[in-house]
C-alpha cells in the first residue's frame, strides 16, 4: 500500500473525516469505472460508487493492509455491482453502445447499411457481449482491466491478488475463448 494511503487510512480510522474525503477524491473515478463495466445506468453507477465508499468507510476498521487500499476498495466495488445485478435478477447483456447512440459514436456504421447488415451487426455485438459475460469472473476481470481500462499486468496482478503469470494466462485464455465464439463473424 502506498505510504500516502496508509497515512490516510490510519487517520480515517482515528476519526479524521478529511482524510477519508481525500481517499474518496483519489479513487472515485476508478471505482466508478469498475462499476460501469457491469452497470450501464450512469445514475446507478453514481449511487453504487457512493455505496462502495460507505461500505468501505464502515469496514475500514477491519482493513488489515495486507493488500493495497485500492485493491481492497476494488473488491468492495466489484461485489457491490454484482450484488446490485443479482438483486435486479438480471445479467448485463446490453451492448456498450445503444443503437440510438451509434450516429454520435461511430457514424460510419450508419452509412450504406441495409436492414440485413444492421441485424448482423447487432447479432455480432450481442454475441461479443455474451462471450465476454460467459467468461469466468477471474478471466473477465483480467481482460476488462487490461483491454478496456488499460491497466498494466502488474496493476492487474495487485488488484486481483495473483501472480503476473496467472494474469497473462487468464487474459490469453479469455481472448482465445472470445475469438472462438466470434469465428463466424471474423473474415480471414
Amino acid at each position: 500500500m502506498s505510504e500516502g494511503d496508509t497515512i490516510l487510512v490510519q487517520r480515517t480510522v482515528r476519526g479524521d473525516q478529511k482524510a477519508f474525503e481525500i481517499l474518496v477524491r483519489r479513487y472515485q473515478t476508478k471505482i466508478a469505472a469498475v462499476i460501469a463495466r457491469d452497470v450501464r445506468d450512469p445514475d446507478k453507477v453514481r449511487d453504487l460508487t457512493q455505496e462502495t465508499f460507505i461500505k468501505a468507510y464502515r469496514a475500514l476498521i477491519n482493513f488489515r493492509g495486507e493488500s493495497a487500499f485500492y485493491t481492497w476498495l476494488y473488491r468492495i466495488a466489484a461485489n457491490t455491482a454484482m450484488n446490485f445485478l443479482i438483486s435486479r435478477s438480471r445479467v448485463p447483456t446490453e451492448n456498450d453502445v445503444a443503437l440510438d447512440d451509434v450516429d454520435q459514436v461511430a457514424p460510419q456504421l450508419r452509412h450504406h447499411e441495409t436492414p440485413e447488415k444492421l441485424v448482423l451487426r447487432d447479432e455480432m455485438l450481442n454475441n461479443l457481449d455474451r462471450a465476454l459475460n460467459d467468461l469466468p469472473d477471474s478471466m473477465k476481470s483480467a481482460i476488462v482491466m487490461r483491454d478496456v481500462d488499460g491497466y498494466s499486468y502488474e496493476e492487474i496482478a495487485k488488484a486481483l491478488n495473483c501472480p503476473i503469470g496467472t494474469v497473462r494466462s487468464r487474459i490469453y485464455r479469455a481472448r482465445k475463448e472470445i475469438m472462438d465464439n466470434m469465428q463466424e463473424y471474423i473474415k480471414l
